[in-house]
């Protein structure tokens, strides 16, 4: 998926708004990753079919990354159909793996391993986890509509009918989304598909059809209106069914240390064990707030954390957080070129749009057009309040200028919306498809830090207490993540910790303690955070120190999404040292 659930990430529909980026020439691109010369040994390919097959059983990640001819469908979510996919993934990691070294290239090799990698990760959500049978969430970003909505890949006819025919595909998929899901479910995960399928309902309802109001096709308009309303109908029955089950549901939602160690390694190709991954973590964490204390004592003289925080926090931007949102990417691209901290290849700018209904559970995400796409615009989406919290909670919810900074920073500029204009050109197909969560989060956080290192706003104590505080933020997922799979911690001590250590309103912290609960990977954040900075400190301690970051950010970036200790070990070669 190329969405990015950054700690903010993700979600009003905005109509057919994506308008082409220009697309010319690189301007002072890095240098691809090496590229593999034509080979007689099968790989190329057996890459090709495997991208294929794959993009077969998960369509919705097909349209996502620009394969518009799997527009309109949807994954087989029945039991029988993800055992079938869970049969395929192993006979494709067994056809990878017969793909020896010795026959294959340095660039073969790691393509295939990053195949094999992603396969890993998939096998242990689908079989470990059981995440289809355990979690609603599993489902929600097979559901966004926003490529037919949000990209301007076609005429706006034809993205209609490839509309309707998903909205045919919704009626399916919660037939089997109700069948699949084993019950009593974990009351948070239980929580996560209610909001979704209530946000997918109204938005059926009340957005969707200003989307298409311009076709002017009267039978055409008359047959979407009945297939949106089913649509609409399922999610509202999905809904129900989840009301329905609440009352049996339970607090059963941890993973286990040991299915917790399980994932790190399958998905990211972490081995560190979980008691020294979590002092890296709050280590980090006691650095933060360090930093913060120190910044504080400058802003806010005299008075505690909380009072200080809130006075950052209360420094709203003008004209609301899209708007502000909208000033501030315009700043920071600038910082970025003359600083000379990093290639941009292109000339392509993000949109800023307020979040769709169906996915604000999160304050901010981007949806980066894939790399198949040609021609369309990135869209930054920011969350509204919910507007049933009270309503000093929905002005608390809203955030300041120094916190919605690294916001932009994370989602746009240079986080994920520069990462992707790297990995949509450069490198293997296959880490352009796939981009691994820490690889993609871990850059965008690192990028938060760097950007204050390079002197953003000179100094500011204001917006380096913006910056700490998103730092606090994923420092408390991380310690969470831990703790609520494998600790024993409740919702409630994870939702007091955003509060005590991160500084965040109450909405948030709610938001926040929930979502480790449905989404255990979320420590990678600041776990890809910190192998990154490792990374480039052991890189380019002979490479110049701090005048080669610029070469460093490049380099990495060109790999695409691998998982980050595969790119350690093609960055430093024999000598590849510790993750943290």
């Amino acid at each position: 998926m190329r969405r990015f659930h950054h700690g903010h990430l993700w979600i009003l529909v905005l109509l057919a708004q994506a308008i082409a980026g220009c697309q010319r020439a690189p301007v002072n691109a890095p240098a691809a990753a090496p590229t593999a010369l034509p080979s007689s040994n099968g790989w190329t390919s057996f890459r090709d079919d495997f991208l294929t097959t794959y993009f077969k059983a998960e369509p919705a990640l097909a349209v996502s990354a620009g394969r518009h001819e799997f527009d309109g469908q949807l994954p087989d979510w029945s039991a029988a159909g993800i055992a079938r996919e869970i049969s395929m993934l192993h006979a494709e990691r067994d056809r990878a793996l017969a793909f020896k070294d010795f026959a294959l290239s340095d660039t073969e090799r790691f393509e295939r391993d990053s195949m094999i990698a992603r396969i890993d990760g998939d096998l242990y959500w689908l079989e470990t986890a059981q995440r289809p049978f355990r979690n609603p969430a599993y489902y929600i970003d097979g559901l966004d509509p926003s490529p037919y909505l949000t990209r301007n890949y076609a005429p706006l006819e034809q993205r209609m009918r490839a509309f309707m025919n998903y909205e045919r595909a919704v009626v399916v998929a919660v037939a089997q989304i109700e069948a699949t899901l084993r019950l009593p479910l974990a009351r948070p995960l239980l929580e996560r598909g209610l909001s979704a399928s209530n946000g997918f309902a109204a938005f059926y309802r009340d957005s969707v059809a200003t989307a298409f109001a311009d076709v002017a096709d009267p039978a055409l308009q008359a047959q979407f209106k009945e297939v949106n309303a089913a649509a609409a109908a399922a999610m509202r029955d999905l809904s129900a069914w989840f009301i329905a089950h609440r009352r049996t549901a339970n607090d059963d939602f941890a993973l286990g240390a040991e299915n917790f160690a399980r994932m790190l390694d399958a998905t990211e190709r972490v081995t560190t064990p979980l008691a020294d991954l979590e002092a890296v973590g709050r280590a980090d964490l006691q650095r933060n707030l360090a930093a913060l204390r120190s910044a504080c004592a400058l802003y806010l003289p005299g008075q505690s954390l909380h009072a200080c925080a809130e006075k950052v926090a209360h420094n709203k931007p003008e004209g609301g957080p899209v708007e502000g949102a909208r000033r501030q990417l315009a700043q920071l691209r600038a910082f970025i070129e003359d600083k000379g901290i990093v290639s941009i290849p292109g000339s392509e700018e993000a949109l800023v749009n307020e979040a769709p209904p169906y996915n604000r559970d999160n304050f901010a995400y981007i949806d980066v057009p894939g790399p198949y796409e040609k021609g369309v615009a990135s869209v930054y989406y920011i969350a509204p309040p919910d507007p049933s919290w009270p309503a000093q909670e929905q002005h608390d919810y809203l955030p300041g200028r120094a916190d919605l900074l690294f916001t932009s920073v994370h989602e746009v500029w240079p986080g994920h919306f520069l990462q992707f204009l790297h990995s949509n050109r450069y490198g293997s197909m296959v880490n352009r498809v796939f981009v691994g969560y820490a690889f993609a989060e871990g850059w965008a956080h690192y990028a938060e830090e760097m950007m204050w290192e390079e002197g953003l706003d000179n100094g500011d104590a204001e917006t380096h207490i913006g910056q700490l505080i998103n730092a606090l933020l994923r420092n408390v997922r991380f310690i969470s993540s831990i703790g609520l799979h494998t600790r024993g911690m409740k919702l409630p001590e994870s939702e007091r910790l955003f509060r005590e250590e991160a500084y965040v309103d109450a909405a948030s912290a709610r938001q926040a303690a929930a979502r480790g609960a449905y989404d255990p990977a979320y420590l990678n954040y600041t776990m890809g955070k910190l192998m990154i900075r490792k990374l480039r400190e052991d890189w380019t301690r002979n490479r110049g120190g701090r005048a080669a970051w610029r070469e460093f950010h490049d380099r990495f970036l060109s790999y695409g999404g691998p998982p980050i200790p595969m790119v350690r070990a093609a960055m430093m070669g024999s000598d590849a040292g510790t993750l943290f």
